[in-house]
């Protein structure tokens, strides 16, 4: 039996639906299109669904989809129908795309990468300072917590703080040029140790840690490899780094280094360190993060290191952990790295706007009320309501044609809204109303309930019950 599809949407997206759906070649499932009386589809509420949905309509389809944005509790829909409720994207246009990724999204909750996160200061830090440090770097994907040590500098607290660590369920490592300070760390419980030579094994002799290695010389490939041989003599399992050099100062012969260490031991433990490029290159982190990852993941480099000091590596743990889990869900499905949407398109959208100009103009003339509506397209911002559809490209030659120089909450809330549409607009970014712009994994995103209502924003409160300005929170029919 073919699967049955039932789309829940608004009367001004049914239009854009129907034809999206049937640009579906060849269709996938047979599918129908429930309008359940809202003017805006991302409006529609469990309660709306609840009091007007079609109950003998639903009984004959396989599930049903939602708007991406519809606050309902999909699991208590699914009970009271008795057919499976999913929510699907946030735009209409996104559906093919959708439809093709849904089967892909479980394979980004994996990674096959270590991540050594370092506090490069720690021995300036107090331990409950180096442990709310760890705390939001397991948060942004860290798996190992590296305590940084410093020249010169001593760290009194070593053994303290990874105590403290370990109490609290991290990985730990040790990162230091004193091997009095490795040897500290191996006796407080350190699992790993970073960074001992062939002449510096012994520090990790009859202790469960694992040593990072080095070789004496920097660049010497042969060294690292002696290295290799005496600790496998020893039978310790060590992880190799044959060190990744800053552009211009060694890097295309550090890569090489890399690929012929993996050549000559196709098992081996390997390291990348990638600060040398995030830290020392004046450009933004993500793009230069996914294609080390991607570089680790062709050569089965298992674990990285990655440090965040400069202020524009602030993000470094968050997307070295979403180009990681990008890299396995490739290499897994043996495919390119593109469709999986982990996150690291962060300026730049691959698909900027939902809807065409021409949809907008549509759309706009079948608007029957005063609420503003405001988009994006090709040609720029797009302000509309029955009064009248505005196109500009700025925020501020917008303004004067909407009549609200009189209430300020409206005229705040348009503002924002209108400015934050025109970075959209200049940057390629896909804009929603009453949405914030989505950075990926480059800022934090406020958690939604999609479940649950939405609360009123201050402006909407502001205007004690007025809705003139953004679309009604309520069922707007």
């Amino acid at each position: 039996m073919a699967e049955h599809v039932l789309f829940l949407t608004g009367r001004l997206a049914r239009s854009r639906l129907e034809k999206v759906l049937a640009e579906l070649t060849p269709p996938p499932f047979e599918w129908a299109i429930a309008d359940v009386g809202v003017k805006v589809a991302a409006l529609m509420t469990e309660a709306i669904i609840l009091r007007r949905l079609d109950r003998d309509l639903v009984s004959r389809v396989s599930r049903v989809v939602v708007p991406g944005r519809c606050r309902a509790d999909l699991d208590r829909l699914a009970n009271e129908f008795g057919r499976p409720f999913e929510r699907g994207p946030d735009e209409v246009r996104d559906i093919p795309e959708w439809l093709g990724r849904k089967r892909r999204a479980p394979l980004l909750s994996e990674k096959s990468v270590r991540i050594f996160a370092e506090i490069v200061d720690a021995p300036l830090l107090e331990v409950d300072e180096i442990s709310a440090r760890a705390t939001k770097m397991r948060a942004a994907g860290a798996d190992v917590i590296d305590l940084g040590c410093l020249p010169d500098t001593p760290f009194a607290h070593l053994q303290e703080a990874i105590q403290a660590l370990k109490a609290q369920g991290f990985l730990t490592s040790v990162d230091s040029a004193n091997t009095e300070e490795l040897r500290r760390g191996v006796e407080a419980g350190a699992d790993f140790v970073l960074s001992l030579t062939a002449e510096t094994l012994d520090v990790v002799a009859g202790t469960r840690a694992t040593p990072v290695v080095i070789a004496s010389r920097h660049g010497d490939l042969d060294d690292l490899l002696r290295a290799a041989r005496k600790a496998e003599r020893q039978k310790l399992s060590v992880i190799l780094d044959p060190i990744l050099d800053p552009i211009h100062f060694g890097f295309v012969p550090s890569l090489l280094r890399y690929a012929e260490l993996r050549r000559l031991l196709p098992r081996a433990e390997i390291m990348m360190g990638t600060g040398n490029l995030t830290e020392l290159t004046e450009a933004d982190t993500s793009g230069i993060t996914a294609m080390l990852m991607g570089f680790c993941s062709e050569l089965a480099i298992r674990n990285v290191l990655v440090v965040q000091v400069s202020p524009h590596t602030r993000r470094s743990v968050a997307e070295h952990s979403a180009a990681a889990r990008l890299m396995h869900a490739a290499k897994t499905e043996g495919a390119l790295p593109k469709g999986y949407g982990a996150g690291l398109v962060q300026l730049h959208d691959l698909k900027p706007f939902a809807s065409t100009p021409e949809d907008i103009e549509a759309l706009a003339s079948s608007v029957r009320d005063d609420n503003f509506r405001i988009e994006t397209a090709a040609d720029g911002i797009h302000v509309y309501n029955r009064d009248g559809h505005h196109v500009g490209k700025d925020a501020m030659s917008l303004f004067p044609k909407l009549s609200v120089t009189t209430d300020g909450p409206h005229a705040f809330y348009l503002g924002t809204e209108l400015m934050k549409a025109e970075i959209a607009a200049k940057l390629g970014k896909r804009y929603a109303q009453d949405s914030a712009l989505d950075w990926g994994c480059g800022a934090d995103r406020p958690d939604e309930d999609l479940s649950r209502p939405r609360e009123a924003g201050p402006t909407l409160r502001a205007e004690s019950g007025k809705t003139n300005g953004r679309p009604r929170r309520a069922d707007d029919s």
